[in-house]
């Protein structure tokens, strides 16, 4: 039998910035809340439940700086169209208001044309049937399907509201590891805007008409062929630790979308070529989250260990370079 959640209701309010002055409600709209659809937020317009300077405005109004937008936010939507499935989540943190999730590799984020079920979308709603109430189940940022590591989920409307503010403001703390291909001299900041590919829509791309999106890394160790890096982001971009490294000639090992084929030392031995080829998606591991907390103002950490995998790789990768050390 299906769940029923009672219906939960918020009000957001925000002033209209400057920048958005003279533009269409539903796009000011689109702007303003990033985290609900815009066929939902045209939906709350066509219901009443959006204000403007306490009128209830068209989707087609034009918006003005100063104006104050309110929307009562109605939570239980769209979310019964995702089937709650008993998936095993590896959980870090729970409590009223956080969760936070290791996700493995190879588990994509939300429901998408190919990817219906299975999702972490999915483990969620059968893990925490309130989640039902909350949007996209309480995610509110990502992880690519091949990228494992920490990500947070919100349990109420305000964590979440919360939560995604902080990511606006990039004061969420996000720390991943990374592999890649080419010995890196030093460590240092990619300042490179990023737009989906001009050719191939499946690809993202520094472009410069794209959005802003700015990377940090530091080097951990250097093999002779591979460096493993830390990994800093400042802004959170589709694919940017993958486009941006891939940009500056050191994409990440495994990328068959970024990358090349597969690059092993010379004279490398069979297990390390083993290895490298069989290692079928990017070397990538969301390793530290830092976030502050929705309802205590506390300031949290987490921090997971490398998954097997990863570690299989840089074993390997170490092994060789003992074994070559007598080449120099």
């Amino acid at each position: 039998m299906e769940k029923i959640y009672p219906m939960t209701e918020e009000l957001l309010t925000t002033i209209i910035p400057d920048e958005l002055t003279g533009q269409r409600l539903d796009a000011a709209l689109a702007s303003l809340f990033p985290e609900y659809s815009r066929s939902r937020l045209s939906q709350w317009v066509k219901q009443g439940l959006i204000e403007l300077d306490e009128k209830i405005p068209r989707a087609r109004d034009k918006v003005y700086a100063g104006q104050r937008v309110s929307v009562k936010v109605q939570a239980l939507e769209c979310e019964s169209e995702v089937i709650a499935e008993n998936i095993p989540l590896d959980v870090v943190y729970e409590d009223d208001d956080l969760l936070v999730i290791n996700k493995p590799e190879g588990m994509v984020v939300h429901p998408a044309a190919g990817n219906w079920s299975g999702t972490l979308q999915n483990a969620l709603l059968y893990y925490a049937g309130i989640l039902a109430t909350v949007p996209r189940a309480g995610i509110v940022h990502r992880l690519d399907k091949d990228t494992s590591g920490l990500l947070v989920v919100a349990k109420n409307l305000k964590a979440h509201r919360s939560l995604i503010e902080q990511l606006q403001a990039r004061t969420v703390h996000r720390e991943y590891h990374a592999i890649v291909n080419g010995v890196m001299t030093a460590g240092g900041t990619i300042d490179e805007p990023i737009a989906r590919d001009a050719r191939e829509r499946k690809r993202m791309a520094v472009r410069e008409e794209g959005k802003e999106a700015i990377t940090h890394y530091r080097i951990i160790e250097k093999f002779r062929r591979h460096t493993h890096i830390r990994v800093y982001l400042e802004t959170g971009r589709t694919h940017q630790i993958r486009v941006h490294m891939s940009s500056i000639r050191y994409p990440l090992v495994g990328d068959t979308l970024y990358g090349s084929r597969a690059i092993v030392p010379k004279g490398a031995s069979e297990e390390l070529i083993a290895t490298i080829h069989g290692f079928k998606r990017q070397a990538l591991h969301a390793a530290k989250l830092g976030l502050i907390h929705p309802a205590t103002g506390e300031e949290m950490e987490w921090e997971v260990p490398l998954p097997d995998d990863l570690l299989a790789v840089l074993n390997a990768l170490k092994a060789d370079v003992i074994a070559h050390a007598d080449d120099n």
